[in-house]
């Protein structure tokens, strides 16, 4: 709610976008002094065919506009409230980026201040009064699913259901559910993966082209995170391929299989919920990874404006911590900063290896300095 608030301190549109059930109509009902449009709903659809004729009515006013990409003229719509009527507060909530799927291709986005509501991060869990992370791995950080007693089973089918009918084929135009459900579960049982399209191609039966295009929708939707690789073009580093992580931890145990998590478990699922907390924090996926042809790799990289580099590794406790990866990487970038994320490091402390200084820090810290370093 914050977000929305101080987003409309600096612009007049704002536009919310999140997975679904990711509780973005919760929080735009939880506004206060709103006027709510449901534009599922064909008279309210209606109602806004004249958009000219509904800003001049709402002058001075605040108004949701909940599953806008259903409007025909939506495109039209946002770019007149941004252009033509700055005194009327839009909060326009939609399943992708603005410029996905060229619905809005129309739309002057620049004026346009984007909200990207992720699965829930830990203080949400807080406000939620449940902290423990085997609970928000199993049942994943969709807030229905998170308070539900057992751990959701035919709701992410339910789920999957919704998504294709009123967001993949609506927004994107796509034609075969069949091989475009095949490649999510795929995505999400290789969570944290080096993503190579050609793997994908015979079990989803479709081509390069198909899947890239498949990658794209999911990424658009925030459905998958793609994180590039970052590299000095140098000829020993992974310079290509991308790492693509599912959007939710149970979305991902369920195609795992996993009902009880082991430990190796814990920490595949621990680097997924950082990469999850510093892209609510910083409202994007401006991280990297790195990894030479050796096998060595950091999780997260990242470099600030000024052009310091912070590495980021991931351990579900400190003593699960392997340094050769990020020796590697301070081999090659003896400037950067080195820091890891653990669930046990409650004060931020340091030790050395080989020469080389490591920072182990909780996940507050870790995403805080790496909000620091991007923005």
């Amino acid at each position: 709610m914050g977000k929305v608030e101080a987003a409309w301190q600096q612009g007049s549109v704002v536009w919310v976008r999140g997975p679904r059930r990711s509780g973005k109509t919760s929080l735009a009902q939880s506004l206060r002094g709103v006027d709510y449009f449901d534009c599922e709903l064909p008279g309210v659809r209606r109602a806004l065919e004249d958009p000219e004729a509904l800003l001049g009515g709402l002058r001075g006013r605040r108004i949701v506009l909940d599953e806008v990409h259903r409007l025909h003229n939506a495109s039209e719509l946002l770019k007149l409230a941004a252009e033509g009527f700055p005194e009327v507060k839009v909060l326009a909530i939609g399943p992708a980026r603005l410029e996905a799927g060229g619905a809005f291709s129309g739309t002057a986005s620049g004026g346009v201040l984007e909200v990207w509501l992720t699965p829930m991060v830990q203080a949400d869990m807080v406000d939620f009064g449940n902290t423990d992370l085997s609970h928000r791995f199993l049942h994943g950080g969709l807030p229905p699913y998170f308070l539900s007693l057992a751990p959701p089973g035919k709701e992410f089918q339910e789920w999957m259901d919704a998504y294709w009918g009123k967001d993949a084929q609506e927004l994107f135009r796509l034609e075969r559910r069949g091989p475009f459900q095949r490649f999510i579960e795929l995505v999400m049982a290789r969570s944290g993966e080096m993503f190579e399209a050609t793997q994908f191609t015979g079990q989803c039966g479709v081509s390069r082209g198909t899947i890239m295009k498949y990658l794209a929708v999911l990424d658009a939707t925030g459905v998958a995170l793609v994180v590039r690789p970052f590299s000095s073009r140098r000829t020993h580093e992974i310079i290509a391929a991308p790492k693509v992580y599912g959007f939710d931890t149970g979305f991902v145990c369920v195609h795992r299989g996993w009902t009880q998590l082991r430990s190796e478990d814990l920490g595949r699922l621990w680097e997924q919920h950082v990469l999850n907390e510093i892209a609510a924090r910083t409202q994007a996926t401006e991280v990297r990874y790195w990894r030479d042809k050796q096998g060595h790799g950091v999780s997260f990289v990242c470099a600030s404006p000024g052009g310091k580099l912070l590495g980021l590794e991931c351990a579900w406790v400190v003593s699960d911590l392997d340094p050769a990866g990020l020796l590697a990487f301070a081999r090659n970038y003896p400037e950067a900063k080195l820091l890891v994320a653990t669930t046990d490091a409650e004060l931020s402390f340091k030790r050395t290896y080989n020469g080389v200084p490591v920072e182990f820090v909780g996940l507050g810290e870790a995403a805080a300095q790496v909000t620091q370093a991007v923005l």
